[in-house]
């Protein structure tokens, strides 16, 4: 299978100068070709990125949010996440939203007009380069837009990728993206020269064109002609917020993540739960034991986890030895928990990382939310906005219940880890609710095991679905495994070999010279450098 042969090729490779890995092989090549031009590596971070918009629309893009970590040798954070409209109110969007887009009668709409939040990408890719970037958006996006204009191959997986999207979308009565791509089948060209067109006036007017110019324009129009609550103050009004990254020991190292409205706590969480537990060597009952502490990190992330000004209490009592030790208590090593059902909207999303010769390391991540996001199209400017309006709840009592203004929940962890005080490791995944299972799983096989990061990448993973709390392993595993979490109570359902459903996750290892770059054989991307 194809799959067997990309776990193959994807081998720890260490490079003197800079590595980049993404999800995508050309926006690999463009992070790679933009250190090699004598860019940094926000500048290959965010040249990558700008590729990954035009050629993997059905997971981010250039109407969704971008989170980041920056080592300059000092630690930054950057939320670049939107708002619910000013407007928006729980009964408001009870009435207006069309009831086939409910999940439950407390979530929101997982697509349509009330799940678009001020998308945030655009404002942030800016934030980005002026703290940090020797390049002008003009000159990083010169990829991006040739690929809008004169197209680019779909691959299989691609092609795959499209037809979801365009079939999800119009079972809920949403035809934007069907008509954007009414046919992708593999080797077919993708031309988007609506795409190339927001590029290109990004480029020569900068941010302000889309959140108070022609863009900003089109986009409130659009939404407002369907009902959404979003408009032009909304737009003109946002910025996006540099944060203080909370950390946790696990192992001998110190994990940071961003803080809420992100589940970077969920992952600390879950590090702090099992960095006290005897771990036994791989096999049912480790895996029982992680799985076990999935469940309470995510419980908790569901109970509290929202707009940082909204929520009941800090995110470091999440992370407090208080809480980890009754957490871990909690735990029973020989059955499975039981906890209520807890449907909500899983993501797609694209996450990167790069490294340079000076020692700069990003971390960075970039999202649409559910796929291609909401289901809506600003056509005249081929953008495809984001649904992360979908994470609040309709329940006013909530953290994250619904308020106009407000910050929805995200699941978008950018991660760093230091050793002896120093950077060591540049990682993340995407994948939603799986994204802090992976972050576990990952640095447990690395910290633990002394696995190299592509070795922990390829490995197979599982992942708690917090929707029924049922377990999917990916089917590389031994047989008994399965049989043995589901004598334990587990709901298990095996899943095919390098799953996307696991996330697809990417890392670099500061060596000290060089870095070591790894990438998910899950994806169609690549991991390279200098």
């Amino acid at each position: 299978m194809v799959s067997r042969v990309v776990g193959i090729i994807h081998e720890a490779r260490t490079y003197p100068e800079g590595a980049v890995a993404t999800p995508h092989y050309l926006a690999t090549h463009t992070g790679l070709a933009t250190l090699a031009a004598g860019g940094n590596a926000i500048d290959a971070a965010l040249a990558a990125n700008f590729v990954l918009g035009v050629v993997l629309p059905y997971l981010c893009g250039y109407g969704g949010d971008v989170l980041a970590m920056v080592w300059d040798g000092a630690l930054h954070g950057y939320v670049g996440a939107g708002r619910a409209p000013a407007a928006a109110t729980i009964a408001g969007v009870r009435e207006r939203a069309d009831e086939r887009v409910f999940l439950t009668d407390d979530m929101m709409p997982v697509f349509g007009p009330h799940a678009v939040t001020v998308p945030g990408a655009p404002r942030g890719w800016f934030d980005l380069l002026d703290r940090w970037g020797t390049r002008s958006f003009g000159d990083l996006a010169a990829p991006a837009l040739r690929y809008a204009e004169e197209g680019f191959p779909l691959t299989r997986r691609g092609a795959w990728f499209f037809t979801r999207s365009r079939t999800a979308f119009d079972h809920f009565g949403l035809p934007d993206f069907g008509r954007a791509f009414p046919q992708t089948d593999p080797g077919d060209w993708v031309r988007q020269p609506a795409l190339a067109r927001t590029i290109r006036r990004l480029a020569d007017d900068g941010p302000d064109v889309y959140y108070k110019g022609a863009i900003a324009d089109a986009l409130v129009g659009k939404l407002e002609a369907l009902g959404s609550f979003m408009r032009a103050d909304d737009l003109a009004g946002h910025e996006g917020a540099w944060v203080e990254p909370l950390r946790a020991a696990f192992h001998g190292c110190e994990v940071a993540e961003l803080p809420p409205p992100t589940q970077g706590v969920t992952a600390l969480e879950a590090l702090r739960i099992v960095d006290g537990m005897d771990l036994p060597v791989a096999g049912v009952e480790r895996t029982h034991l992680m799985i076990e502490t999935v469940k309470c990190a995510l419980a908790d992330r569901n109970a509290y986890v929202g707009d940082p000004d909204t929520m009941p209490f800090p995110a470091q009592t999440l992370l407090t030895d208080e809480w980890i030790d009754r957490r871990r208590a909690s735990i029973d090593p020989a059955r499975a928990a039981q906890p209520q059902p807890d449907p909500g909207p899983n993501g797609g999303t694209a996450y990167l990382c790069a490294t340079d010769r000076d020692g700069m390391l990003v971390s960075l991540i970039q999202t649409n939310f559910t796929g291609a996001g909401a289901g809506i199209r600003v056509d005249d400017w081929g953008i495809n906005l984001q649904n992360r309006g979908s994470s609040f709840r309709l329940d006013a009592s909530h953290p994250n219940g619904l308020v106009g203004g407000k910050l929805p929940m995200h699941t978008l962890i950018p991660a760093l880890a230091f050793r002896d005080d120093a950077p060591w490791l540049v990682f993340g995944a995407m994948g939603g609710h799986t994204q802090a299972q992976t972050h576990l799983q990952l640095l447990t096989r690395i910290c633990v095991d002394g696995a190299d990061p592509q070795e922990a990448i390829t490995a197979p993973r599982w992942a708690v679905d917090p929707d029924h709390w049922h377990v999917q392993i990916e089917d590389r595993v031994d047989p008994t495994l399965v049989e043995g979490l589901r004598d334990l109570g587990h709901d298990v359902r095996v899943s095919r070999e390098y799953d996307d459903g696991m996330g697809h996750a990417h890392a670099i290892e500061v060596l000290r010279p060089g870095y070591r770059a790894a990438s998910d054989p899950r994806a169609e991307g690549a991991a390279s450098g200098l």
